[in-house]
């Protein structure tokens, strides 16, 4: 077989990897192309008899690894596999050559930034901010519910951004035409939901959801939230686009099927706000209360700027935005102490869609009147912002209800210039339970 150039040596290894797992193509005998991120990690691969790189190698350390995998991959003990590591290094100096950078390619890249360690500073301890460290509220539900449902925002659904219909829809211009779905199609789909059973499968899941805090019977809150859900479905409370199925009974029963948990997430909503009775926080059992002093020193390649109104050492900032922010905190005679909420553990969970997610604000700030105000950066916004901010003002009304931890107050700055006007308005105002504030 004649000696094949470099050039074509490279075109070959480009049609092995354009065809892999193909019979009768060049790729077809490869079994696997594993990623680079998973050799670096190590695992047990005691089968694996050859390693090829795609790609130059850029350290001996990578090298190392990838032949350590060839060796069986993680051993017994960390200590085994970095002593393995450590031993093939050692044979690569003496004996390969692996060049940092193809031919070519340039100078190799220049080294990164240094890091700055983050940390609080013992000296600047004034400045220490804590806060209740909450990790669910419960509510105390009054015996009969109620549901203003005028008052109830407005629920939009688009039918184009509900995943089946768009699966079914024809592709028109790059995007689905959910207007173009066959009658065939809607009326497989229309068998399977009729509206009661819609009506009682999302009474069904505002009921779990409830259930924990419910102190009554439970068949009847059951029977209290069929009733409820559909007077919120029948009502003008909800509005589908495109027109069509809003209009149609079966295009209506469809989309609010398959938009089951967000029609869930918004009832569940109003039906909490109007009839908790109490708010009652929990805290966590070892740590009932957090402060800054609480943080491990961490070290970012990300700008920051010297604090001094702040007991951590930097603040880093993420945009130009938040730098503008924190240089108005560091000097406003309005604030007392402020600390970025970055690597502080400071978490207001919220249910959105149906799943538990953590909400970390941008801000602590204490007051010079004593107040603590939790200040979020937010340009644009969507119903998952506004979700978070829902739970965030539940959060500072259960602690403020607690009491203990001061007055709590939150807000939104929506432009750079702004905050300015936020600190002066809570700083103007009287000690009173959380209050929106934007």
């Amino acid at each position: 077989m004649r000696k094949l150039t470099k050039d074509q040596q490279a075109e070959l290894l480009r049609r092995m990897v354009d065809t892999v797992g193909r019979e009768g193509e060049p790729g077809g005998p490869i079994q696997n192309v594993i990623s680079v991120g998973m050799l670096s990690e190590g695992w047990d691969a005691k089968t694996v008899t050859h390693i090829m790189g795609l790609r130059a190698f850029s350290s001996q350390l990578l090298a190392s690894r990838w032949l350590a995998a060839g060796c069986g991959g993680l051993l017994r003990s960390a200590q085994e596999n970095r002593a393995l590591r450590s031993g093939i290094r050692q044979h690569l100096r003496r004996a390969v050559h692996f060049p940092a950078t193809r031919r070519g390619d340039g100078p190799p890249p220049p080294p990164p930034p240094p890091k700055t360690q983050i940390e609080p500073m013992a000296e600047k301890r004034r400045f220490e901010i804590s806060w209740p460290n909450v990790v669910r509220i419960d509510h105390a539900y009054t015996p009969v519910l109620k549901l203003a449902v005028d008052q109830v925002p407005v629920l939009h659904i688009d039918a184009a951004q509900t995943a089946t219909l768009a699966e079914l829809a024809p592709i028109i211009d790059g995007k689905p035409d959910v207007t173009r779905l066959t009658e065939i199609d809607l009326a497989e789909l229309g068998r399977k939901f009729r509206m009661q059973r819609i009506g009682f499968e999302a009474a069904a899941e505002v009921f779990d959801l409830m259930k924990p805090s419910w102190k009554g019977r439970r068949e009847y809150l059951l029977a209290q939230l069929v009733g409820l859900v559909e007077r919120f479905l029948r009502s003008n409370r909800v509005q589908i686009s495109p027109p069509m199925f809003f209009q149609d009974d079966l295009r209506r029963r469809i989309i609010l099927t398959l938009s089951m948990t967000r029609v869930v997430q918004h009832i569940w909503e109003a039906i909490r706000q109007e009839n908790t009775e109490k708010l009652v926080p929990v805290f966590d059992s070892e740590h009932p209360i957090r402060t800054t002093g609480d943080m491990r020193p961490w070290y970012t390649g990300r700008p920051c700027e010297w604090a001094k109104r702040s007991h951590v050492n930097f603040s880093v900032y993420d945009s130009t935005w938040e730098a503008s922010e924190a240089f108005t905190l560091d000097r406003d005679p309005g604030v007392e102490a402020w600390v970025k909420n970055d690597h502080l553990g400071f978490d207001v969970l919220y249910v959105y869609k149906g799943v538990v997610r953590k909400y970390r604000p941008d801000f602590l700030i204490r007051l010079a009147n004593g107040k603590m105000l939790v200040l979020e950066v937010k340009g644009e916004d969507n119903q998952q912002n506004e979700t978070k901010r829902r739970f965030l003002d539940e959060w500072c009304r259960a602690v403020n209800e607690q009491g203990g931890f001061g007055t709590w107050f939150w807000a939104v700055s929506r432009h750079p210039t702004d905050v300015k006007d936020i600190l002066t308005r809570h700083a103007d105002q009287s000690q009173i339970p959380a209050r929106r504030a934007t």
